[in-house]
C-alpha cells in the first residue's frame, strides 16, 4: 500500500459491521452480559460521582458552558452534551473499579456508555433493544483494535483505553444515531484522529481519571459530525503515514490489521470483558487473588511475611511493578506493592480501603518494600492473552515458602461473576448516590433493557 493509498478493508470492515449490527443477530448470551457489564458500570459511575476530581471537572465545564441538554449522572447539574459525556465517562473510570477487556488491554464500558447513553436521552426514541445492540457494537470494536495493537502499545507508554477508546465510543454512537457505513467509516476517522493519553498520568495525576471520558467524547464528536457529512480518515487504521496503527506503534511488525475484523459477528468479545472486585488497576488482580488462594491453604499475617516475590509480564512490570512513592490515590490504586500491602492489612482492597489519608501510611509503605517485582519473559512471550498472569512466591520468617500461579482473576472472563455479586457490587457504589429504592429500580431497568420501550428511561433514574 502506497501513502497515497486510500484503500481501507478493515475499517470499512468495521463500519458495515457497526451499521448492519441488528440485535436479533446478537446470541442471547453476549445480551445477558451486555447488560451485566452495562450495570456494573452504572455502580461505578454512581460511586464515581462525588470524587475530588469529578467535582473539579463537573465546576470548570459548567463555568464555561452553560447549556444544560445532558444529564450528569447520579447528580442534579446538567451540562452540554459533549460536557456530560466527558464527566460520565471520568466517573464511570474514576476509582479503578470499571470494567477490563486484558487482551485488548482497555476499559470499555466508560467508552461507549457516555456517549450511547447521552444519545438516548436527546432522541427519546431508541428502545431498549437499540440501545442493547448499538452498545455491542461499541463493546466489540474497541478491543479488537487493541488486540491488533498487542501489549507493545501500553508498553511504550500510551494509556491503551484511552487511545483505543475513540474507536469503541464512535462506533456505538454512530450504531446508536444509525449512521450508514459510509458515515459510520468518517466517524471512525474522526474520532481516530483524537485519539489520545499518556501513561505517565498514573503516577499521581487526576488526568489519568479523564481519559477515559475524553475518548467518549472523541467518539461522540466523531459520530454526530460524520452524520452532518463531515469527513475523517478514511483509512484512519490502515494508512502507512499517520494512520493510527503505524503511528501508535514502534513498528509495522508490532501490530496485525487482520484482528481488526477477525470474527466480527462471530467471535464476540464483549464475552471476553472481565470485572473487578477490588478498587485498584486490572494488572493488579491476579496478584492479590494468589493472596487470597494462599492464605486459605495457610493462615498467615502480615507479620509472618519476610518478602514476596511477584513474577510477571513486562506490561506487569513497567505497569503497576515500580518502587512506590505516595503521590496521591492514583498512583496507590496503580502501585502492586501498595495494593497487596493494602490487602494483607486490611483483609480487602475495595473503595474503603483507598483514601487520601492513606497514601503515606508508614505502616503500609514498610509492608510494600517487602514486595519486590520482577520481569518473566515466559508470560511475556505468551502474549496479551496472559499479560495479567503472575507467579506469585510469599516467604514466612519461619523459612516456609508458598507459592501459586494465577492467570485470571475471580470475575475475569474464565471466572466470570454471577449476577449475584455483580448485583450486589451495582448496589453498595450506587447508594452512594441514590436513594435505595432509585437504585434497585435501575438494576431492574438495565437488567431488563430488552424490554425498555425508551432507554432515555436510564436518566430519568440517573438523576437526583
Amino acid at each position: 500500500m502506497s501513502h497515497e493509498s486510500r484503500d481501507n478493508p478493515y475499517t470499512r470492515g468495521i463500519a458495515k459491521f457497526v451499521s448492519g449490527l441488528e440485535y436479533d443477530h446478537i446470541p442471547a448470551e453476549v445480551i445477558n452480559r451486555i447488560k451485566l457489564l452495562i450495570l456494573d458500570s452504572i455502580g461505578c459511575s454512581l460511586y464515581g460521582q462525588k470524587l475530588e476530581w469529578i467535582k473539579i471537572l463537573q465546576e470548570t465545564l459548567a463555568a464555561v458552558d452553560t447549556s444544560q441538554t445532558a444529564q450528569v449522572w447520579g447528580a442534579k447539574n446538567r451540562l452540554s452534551l459533549p460536557h456530560a459525556v466527558l464527566v460520565n465517562g471520568t466517573q464511570i473510570q474514576g476509582f479503578e473499579l470499571d470494567d477490563v477487556h486484558r487482551q485488548g488491554v482497555m476499559h470499555v464500558g466508560a467508552v461507549v456508555l457516555p456517549g450511547l447513553i447521552g444519545i438516548a436521552e436527546s432522541l427519546q426514541s431508541m428502545n431498549g433493544r437499540e440501545f442493547l445492540a448499538s452498545a455491542v457494537a461499541g463493546y466489540e470494536v474497541g478491543p479488537r483494535v487493541g488486540i491488533c495493537m498487542g501489549q507493545e502499545h501500553i508498553a511504550q507508554g500510551w494509556h491503551s483505553g484511552a487511545t483505543l477508546g475513540v474507536f469503541s465510543s464512535a462506533a456505538g454512537t454512530a450504531r446508536g444515531l444509525k449512521l450508514n457505513p459510509e458515515q459510520t467509516v468518517h466517524a471512525l476517522g474522526i474520532a481516530g484522529t483524537q485519539s489520545a493519553g499518556l501513561m505517565a498520568a498514573q503516577y499521581g495525576a487526576m488526568v489519568k481519571r479523564m481519559h477515559a471520558g475524553r475518548s467518549a467524547q472523541s467518539g461522540l464528536y466523531g459520530a454526530l459530525l460524520a452524520q452532518r457529512g463531515f469527513t475523517g480518515i478514511e483509512n484512519v487504521l490502515e494508512s502507512e503515514y499517520g494512520g493510527f496503527c503505524t503511528t501508535f506503534s514502534r513498528s509495522q511488525d508490532r501490530f496485525d490489521l487482520s484482528q481488526l475484523t477477525a470474527g466480527l459477528g462471530q467471535q464476540w468479545q464483549t464475552m471476553n470483558i472481565a470485572l473487578k472486585f477490588y478498587s485498584c488497576v486490572g494488572s493488579n488482580h491476579t496478584t492479590l487473588d494468589g493472596i487470597r488462594i494462599l492464605q486459605a491453604q495457610r493462615n498467615f499475617v502480615h507479620a509472618d511475611i519476610k518478602e514476596i516475590l511477584v513474577s510477571g509480564s513486562q506490561v506487569t512490570m513497567d505497569h503497576v511493578g515500580w518502587k512506590y512513592i505516595p503521590q496521591g490515590l492514583t498512583s496507590a490504586q496503580l502501585n502492586l506493592p501498595y495494593c497487596v500491602a493494602t490487602y494483607l492489612l486490611e483483609g480487602e482492597c475495595f473503595v474503603d480501603q483507598f483514601t487520601e489519608a492513606m497514601v503515606a501510611d508508614p505502616q503500609r509503605m514498610a509492608l510494600a518494600e517487602k514486595v519486590r517485582v520482577q520481569h518473566d519473559d515466559a508470560i511475556t512471550k505468551q502474549g496479551s492473552k496472559f499479560r495479567h498472569k503472575v507467579h506469585v512466591q510469599i516467604e514466612l520468617h519461619d523459612g516456609t515458602i508458598l507459592k501459586t500461579t494465577v492467570e485470571s482473576g475471580r470475575g475475569s472472563e474464565h471466572n466470570f461473576a454471577s449476577e449475584a455479586d455483580i448485583v450486589s457490587k451495582f448496589m453498595l457504589l450506587a447508594t452512594k448516590a441514590l436513594p435505595k429504592n432509585q437504585a434497585q429500580q435501575l438494576c431492574e431497568t438495565i437488567l431488563n433493557l430488552d424490554k425498555l420501550a425508551d432507554a432515555s428511561q436510564l436518566t430519568k433514574l440517573l438523576t437526583i
